[in-house]
């Protein structure tokens, strides 16, 4: 009988150790688990707070009017070369240098003939110092531009001497979205044209754009051939300040409002639902 007694007790004290392991196997396991799920939370922490500082801050809005304004072939596209060399000239707000082309320019007496292809953007053509006005006659009416060589020589330059070449003559404009912009400056009226080659931007700042600005078309930076566009309306002038801006309509507001009301509002304005249509581009200088 003693010596089943001290069994059982033995067996006893052998569960006893046997439950205690296991339940410090438990606990084991419970910290083990505690400690997993702790780095985990730890990781997935600092994955969102990577994702929130590294984040690009894109500020386009969701419309189509505005997401797809620099797109590829949307503005510009086409054949573009690298951006001129030549004679450079310091802009009045800062140090930064215009690099002007080595391609000639058209009389300014209105004799060139018809030019609609061109080696290389245009060499200084314009006295910055002056006043220039174009008067763009269309099929709806005319409207008058004041351009500023002051904000934007490189680009007045351009615009000047492509006005004086005939260039924009006869053409179709070929995107017109209401209450944005008109885009006009294709010959091809494919929105895939230009004058084969491409220049500098000279940018604005944020909200200088206003109804009747005029600016040039791009398929990003400094893509800028013969492809512009005027303002009809506050959704355009809300464009974020990636497009140069060169001119404002002075007179002929309202044949601007008669544009805008033949866009269209669907397929990104392309083609218009009126005919749009450039006569001639005539420019003064005083």
């Amino acid at each position: 009988m003693g010596t089943a007694k001290r069994e059982r007790k033995k067996q006893n004290r052998e569960m006893g150790r046997q439950a205690a392991a296991a339940s410090e196997r438990r606990r084991a396991t419970i910290r083990r688990s505690t400690r997993i799920v702790a780095v985990v939370v730890v990781l997935i922490a600092l994955f969102f707070l990577i994702a929130v500082l590294t984040n690009d801050d894109d500020t386009s809005t969701s419309s189509t009017n505005t997401e797809n304004f620099g797109a590829t072939t949307t503005l510009v596209g086409g054949a573009t070369t690298t951006i001129p060399r030549g004679p450079t000239t310091t802009l009045p707000s800062g140090p930064v240098e215009f690099v002007y082309g080595s391609g000639e320019c058209a009389p300014s007496d209105g004799s060139a003939s018809p030019t609609r292809e061109f080696d290389d953007a245009p060499q200084l053509c314009i006295d910055p110092a002056k006043t220039y006005t174009a008067v763009v006659e269309t099929n709806e009416g005319s409207f008058t531009i004041e351009l500023d060589p002051t904000r934007a020589p490189g680009t007045v330059n351009n615009f000047v001497n492509l006005a004086r070449y005939k260039y924009f003559d006869d053409t179709e404009c070929h995107r017109a979205i209401p209450n944005f912009v008109v885009q006009c400056g294709d010959p091809t009226a494919t929105g895939t044209g230009g004058p084969g080659y491409s220049f500098a931007d000279e940018l604005p700042e944020s909200g200088d754009y206003q109804i009747g600005s005029i600016a040039m078309a791009n398929s990003g930076p400094n893509t800028n051939g013969s492809q512009f566009f005027v303002i009809t309306g506050s959704d355009g002038a809300s464009l974020p300040p990636n497009y140069t801006l060169f001119g404002q309509v002075t007179d002929g507001l309202d044949v601007v409002a008669v544009l805008d009301s033949l866009g269209n509002p669907n397929d990104n304005g392309v083609p218009p639902l009126g005919d749009i249509r450039i006569v001639s581009v005539t420019v003064t200088e005083a």
